[in-house]
């Protein structure tokens, strides 16, 4: 993305550089000329879509979406808009804008861990030129900034951030794997603040001892006065309570005030300073409410920071999966140096135990590695030379040299986590809901707040120390925090227990659009199948053995490309049978091949092959074993021995299924060779299972023939099937199940089935391990050849949705209960702070956090 672009125009351009965005200056007014990379924007329908989002804006002068190019022109007046307005009009479009004329920025920011603070860091970023977007992320204590690198420097972004009263603890460039997250969790509550807090609460009670005379009778004796005022010993504990437990509080609403934001901090700086001001200046003794708010909502952060830190850790955990050093091998010698020195080409040594440190391809020795932390894979897998392995699985029992294919910063398990970081940037549609509602939430409250303070004592005959205690407590309930975090720390816990399990999900709302997805739509080569042919069946005819069967079958498809012959190939040599001597092959162009094996002329391929040799295909002699049937050929076989290849065995097999492959010569059929796509084993128990989650229908989407489709869906259990597809038909079947139905979601392998997973509801890929199309081009990658996680995918998501309507609503009822209630004097302000701010923040975290306890092997708890 870029705003730069020559200009030509009759009031000529003035003052416009190489690098920033020409000035076009017409009469008295000036106008920019902005060029966005928009790649997705590939078709007429396409830039409609665009040029009207953008049409919205003020300012607009002309618009040129130029489609082969991928890229939008657009003119525009700067004192009416601007490039940012622009660029989320077209994403409003529902477009991705590229930025290729810019950087993109990570920046830790771990005291950064609520909405308000979020906020607060927001309207700092705003106001910096050269920001493009800023992207904050409080469930992760990260801020994520696009920026123009000629006008705002990485030390400017910095200081604004902290200029909001956050401390920015590291930093990274888009390619490097998130911002390190601060090891804070263990030093929560013996941080500088927990003991200012601690020290507040003895205070507090020590002034709450004094005013109860509790320890000592008369010891409360008056010590002094301020403005008139006097003052008692207790009075005196609870100011001290304040200053000690209030620092932090005040600090925050000051940057909340430098950056005009209404938010927690504000409001409870708000509250305690209004406490003490009609404490002293108006003799209301309203010092114990200030020290309570103070000590209170000092504990409440405390207990914010480490919920969300439970939160961020499931995230960690992720990050920690591959180790910081790696041993590699260069000359002879072993050295150890850290993963971030590793050179693509460089080999790694990786032993018995140890983790495996970058993506590569073993080169030496055999090992069987758990892929579970990648793949979800239970069992682990047999490694030899020629293997792929990735970042952070373990090597179980042997010793592994891998040569390296990817950089730490490129390699499987980095991508996941930048993935599943960012995926926090797509929001659901109930996060949406929730922003929107936020904005009119506080207002209305603080309103509210006012107005009970002033009516209270009229309308419901109290003092004004109780109608401004009233007025305190509905400041501290003003501000959503609970309900505002209640939707992206339960996606961020979804997304990061799914990829824990070997689903990668790319985004809140797709996790939101899985779990109410109605229909599943799955591809069958690769998905129902292995996407492999193998040997299924050998039959031997007219006295023959398996054995001499597969041997010419090897010799005549051994010079064969084809996949059918490769399968034949395979198997003989899985089985130890050896070829015959091949001279003079030939194919036979739509029927099969023919070739001499050690000076017989023999021929494999269909049965029309046969019959055009002259052979009666009805009355073929079955290879019998001591005068009886072989096992075999024991349920194919109706008179004596004999079998009925065009009626009743060709037939047979092909329902179920499999490709027939007839082998023999000129004068015998020596056998015949059954070949299929073999359906997964955990396919039929997956769609099952789907249909106990709830799903409505199951529907299978090929090209293949129907008779092999009709067979496959039987064996699977699917609800229907449509064969015979071609890529656009497959499409436009999806397009037909999207208009029946609310939700469609579209299984295939992530290359061949492309279309058909961006026009469902959601596209999950299969077996997305190392693949980068299939991480590029799906909502949800399954990362292992698993169909079993399909069905947990579902079941998560549904829970997920579950668990966002209950925290959206408990944090929703809990407010607006406390608030009612206020003004009847039936809420104390501890109260308010306890259950309204921190209780519910710490609950709705900790409701999100049972997302962690779905598993894909037992199908998972109902939350």
């Amino acid at each position: 993305m870029t705003e730069s672009d020559s200009c030509s125009d009759g009031g000529g351009c003035d003052g416009a550089d190489d690098d920033g965005p020409p000035t076009v200056v017409d009469g008295e007014r000036t106008r920019q000329v902005a060029q966005l990379s928009v790649p997705e924007m590939d078709c007429p329908s396409c830039a409609g879509k665009v040029e009207s989002s953008v049409r919205e804006l003020a300012g607009i002068r002309t618009i040129d979406p130029q489609i082969a190019a991928g890229r939008l022109v657009v003119e525009y007046d700067e004192a009416e808009t601007d490039f940012a307005a622009i660029t989320e009009r077209v994403e409003a479009a529902g477009y991705t804008v590229e930025d290729d004329g810019g950087e993109t920025l990570r920046l830790s920011v771990p005291e950064m861990d609520c909405a308000s603070c979020a906020g607060k860091v927001e309207s700092a970023l705003g106001g910096v030129d050269g920001i493009r977007r800023a992207d904050t992320r409080p469930t992760t204590g990260t801020v994520v900034v696009s920026y123009d690198r000629t006008a705002v420097t990485e030390q400017a972004i910095v200081a604004a951030i902290e200029s909001a009263g956050y401390e920015v603890t590291e930093t990274a460039g888009e390619d490097d794997t998130g911002a390190g997250q601060s090891d804070e969790s263990d030093s929560i509550w013996t941080s500088s603040r927990a003991l200012k807090t601690w020290v507040s609460g003895v205070f507090v009670a020590l002034g709450l001892a004094f005013f109860l005379e509790f320890l000592l009778p008369g010891a409360n004796a008056q010590v002094g006065s301020v403005l008139g005022t006097t003052l008692y010993v207790d009075d005196v504990l609870f100011l001290i309570a304040v200053a000690t437990g209030g620092q932090e509080i005040l600090r925050g609403g000051y940057y909340s005030l430098r950056n005009r934001t209404l938010d927690i901090d504000l409001l409870m700086s708000i509250a305690i300073l209004g406490a003490l001001t009609a404490s002293l200046a108006f003799g209301e003794a309203l010092y114990f409410e200030a020290a309570t708010l103070a000590f209170l909502f000092s504990v409440a952060e405390l207990l914010e920071r480490y919920s969300m830190d439970r939160a961020r850790n499931s995230l960690e955990e992720l990050m920690d999966l591959s180790p910081d050093e790696a041993t590699v091998l260069q000359d002879g010698e072993e050295t150890t140096v850290p993963v971030d020195n590793v050179q693509v080409g460089d080999v790694v040594v990786i032993r018995p135990g140890e983790k495996i440190p970058m993506d590569g391809k073993v080169v030496d020795g055999t090992s069987a590695v758990n892929q579970a932390p990648i793949t979800g894979e239970s069992v682990p897998v047999d490694k030899t030379e020629g293997d792929e392995v990735y970042a952070g699985t373990i090597n179980e029992e042997g010793y592994l040299e891998v040569q390296v294919t990817a950089a730490a910063s490129d390699n499987t398990l980095s991508r996941i986590v930048k993935m599943v970081e960012d995926a926090q940037s797509n929001k659901t549609e109930r996060e949406q809901f929730v922003e929107r509602f936020s904005a009119y939430y506080t207002p209305v409250v603080v309103a509210f707040a006012v107005l009970v303070t002033l009516a209270s004592p009229t309308v419901f005959g109290v003092a004004w120390s109780t109608a401004v205690v009233h007025g305190l407590t509905l400041l501290v309930l003003a501000c959503p925090c609970a309900f505002v975090i209640s939707t992206p720390v339960s996606v961020v816990s979804g997304i990061t227990s799914a990829a824990k399990n070997g689903v990668l999900i790319k985004g809140g709302n797709h996790l939101e659009a899985m779990g109410a997805v109605d229909v599943v739509a799955l591809d069958k080569t690769g998905t129902l199948t292995k996407g492999e042919l193998t040997v299924i069946d050998v039959i031997p005819l007219n006295g023959n053995t398996e054995e001499q069967v597969l041997r010419c079958a090897r010799g005549l498809e051994q010079r064969s490309e084809h996949p059918i012959g490769e399968a034949i190939v395979a198997e003989a040599g899985a089985t130890g049978v050896e070829s015959a001597e091949v001279d003079d092959f030939e194919s036979i162009t739509g029927k099969g091949v023919r070739a001499d094996l050690d000076g017989t002329p023999h021929y494999a391929g269909k049965p029309g092959l046969f019959e055009d040799l002259g052979f009666d295909l009805s009355h073929v002699h079955a290879t019998t074993d001591g005068g009886v049937v072989t096992k075999t050929t024991q349920q194919l076989c109706e008179r004596n021995n004999c079998l009925d290849l065009l009626e009743d065995a060709v037939p047979e097999l092909q329902a179920e299924g499999k490709t027939v492959v007839i082998v023999g010569t000129e004068d015998e059929i020596k056998g015949i060779i059954a070949v299929a796509d073999e359906v997964r084993p955990e396919a039929s128990a997956a769609i099952a299972r789907l249909r106990d989650l709830g799903v409505e229908r199951t529907v299978m989407l090929t090209g293949d023939n129907d008779h092999t489709a009709g067979a496959i869906a039987q064996a699977v259990g699917v609800d229907g099937y449509q064969a015979e597809l071609l890529p656009d038909e497959k499409v436009a079947a999806i397009d037909d199940l999207v208009a029946e139905h609310d939700g469609v979601a579209m299984v295939g392998d992530g290359i061949n089935d492309a279309p058909a997973l961006a026009s469902a509801t959601v596209g999950v890929a299969m077996g997305a391990a190392g693949t980068d199309t299939a991480l590029e081009t799906a909502d949800i990658a399954l990362m292992s050849d698993d169909l079993s996680k399909l069905p947990y995918l579902y079941e998560l998501a549904n829970d997920a949705n579950s668990v966002i309507r209950q925290n959206i609503w408990a944090s929703l009822a809990v407010k607006a209960g406390l608030a009612i209630a206020v003004p009847f004097g039936l809420v104390p302000i501890w109260a308010a702070v306890l259950a309204g701010d921190a209780g519910m923040t710490t609950a709705v975290t900790g409701n999100a956090m049972r997302l962690s306890r779905v598993r894909s092997e037992s199908g998972g708890d109902e939350p």
